[in-house]
């Protein structure tokens, strides 16, 4: 068997864009992955048309050779989008693979350890800060609404949420996000008493919808230097969280932080092959290592788990994408023995279900493993090609 071709798509998803690969073989066996373009990675599907010839002709179960040429064409640019090009041809191969023999990724790296997957429900709250209209749902205005969303987690059966700062401006509130060129705060992205004490309020009013046994993260993204991280964190002391989480691009600085900080910190989700991960876990960083299986590919993604295993930390994957992306981070959640929590978003656009041909199911807030072959979810490509992007979408 030989891969034949391949084909980029892209389709609307409401304030951002959901990309995937195609790669179809000589045996008439169709593999897929979906990747991220839209939101901190322009040029992505530039960076897979101009490795993809190099795989055209090779047979897609010698992934790791194909990995190794691609490695090799890309190595004076390592990481960054060379990395997730590579990821985005690993994850369509695999799937192929899986395809091929019958079986379940997971089956191809030893097996499952787990079939149902804790999961948290991700920007929980935020997207309805942002954009209710394309969600079709009331908007977020208020803490009080926040906390009415936290009721709401809990009696859909979900064990545990991730939020982000909600800013108190007047008599309503808006999100915190100078890390990402949105709002207040930029350039400078110092902290605030304000700031501060609009996380906390943030975390309290979930805390009030949810109930005490809720798990509740705060991500902080890259929205502070060291100094305002470590006020947040101390300013955040007291409530109860499941972790911190930041992303910060000095591991001595977020040791600094995770050894003062009252909270786990959980991080990583922007770092790329294993020698990102590598210092960062030399120096004891993070009680939780973010891994981005759509970002590194499955295989890569595998091997920063081990090597974070060695270190005794947990990892979780960094997915906050379409369906295709939920099911490739699940089998690795499946498939590593330090699995902590899945991230996933609950709250989409309406049509997001459209893109497949089964939908995630979940029971007693846990996600249930696809058990069909390769990825075990199939791509929906007439759903695709319907519904093209409307404009080039940079943010999430």
């Amino acid at each position: 068997m030989k891969v034949k071709a391949f084909e980029i798509l892209h389709c609307d998803a409401g304030w951002r864009t959901f990309s995937f690969l195609k790669i179809d073989t000589d045996a008439g066996i169709t593999g897929w992955s979906e990747f991220n373009e839209s939101f901190g990675s322009p040029g992505l599907s530039g960076a897979i048309n101009h490795l993809m010839p190099g795989v055209i002709g090779q047979d897609p179960h010698r992934i790791e050779l194909i990995n190794a040429v691609l490695g090799s064409r890309s190595v004076q640019s390592r990481g960054g989008i060379a990395r997730q090009a590579i990821g985005a041809i690993e994850n369509a191969l695999l799937d192929i693979k899986g395809k091929d023999l019958g079986v379940p990724v997971y089956q191809l790296f030893g097996g499952k350890l787990r079939d149902r997957l804790p999961v948290y429900w991700s920007h929980c709250g935020s997207y309805r800060m942002r954009n209710p209209e394309i969600l079709g749902c009331k908007p977020v205005r208020t803490y009080d609404d926040m906390a009415r969303v936290g009721e709401e987690v809990r009696a859909r059966g979900f064990k545990g949420l991730k939020t982000n700062t909600a800013l108190a401006v007047g008599d309503h509130i808006e999100q915190y996000r100078p890390g990402f060129l949105v709002g207040r705060g930029f350039p400078e992205r110092n902290w605030n008493r304000h700031v501060a004490e609009s996380a906390v309020r943030t975390v309290q009013a979930f805390r009030e919808g949810a109930g005490p046994e809720m798990e509740i993260m705060l991500d902080l993204n890259f929205h502070f230097r060291t100094e305002g991280f470590r006020w947040m964190a101390d300013a955040l002391a007291e409530q109860n969280l499941t972790w911190l989480e930041l992303d910060i691009h000095n591991p001595e600085a977020l040791a600094l932080l995770r050894r003062d900080a009252k909270m786990p910190i959980a991080s990583g989700e922007t770092l790329l092959e294993r020698r990102d991960f590598r210092p960062y876990l030399e120096q004891n960083t993070m009680d939780v290592a973010i891994v981005d299986v759509v970002w590194n590919g499955f295989n890569e993604s595998l091997k920063i788990a081990a090597m974070a295993d060695a270190y005794d930390v947990n990892v979780a994957p960094h997915n906050f994408y379409g369906h295709l992306a939920s099911a490739i981070s699940a089998h690795f959640c499946a498939a590593v023995p330090n699995f902590r929590v899945m991230e996933i978003d609950i709250d989409s656009v309406p049509w997001r279900d459209e893109y497949v041909m089964s939908v995630p199911v979940f029971e007693d807030g846990d996600y249930i493993l696809p058990a069909g072959p390769g990825w075990g979810v199939e791509v929906n490509e007439a759903a695709i090609r319907a519904r093209p992007p409307r404009e080039v979408r940079t943010s999430v």
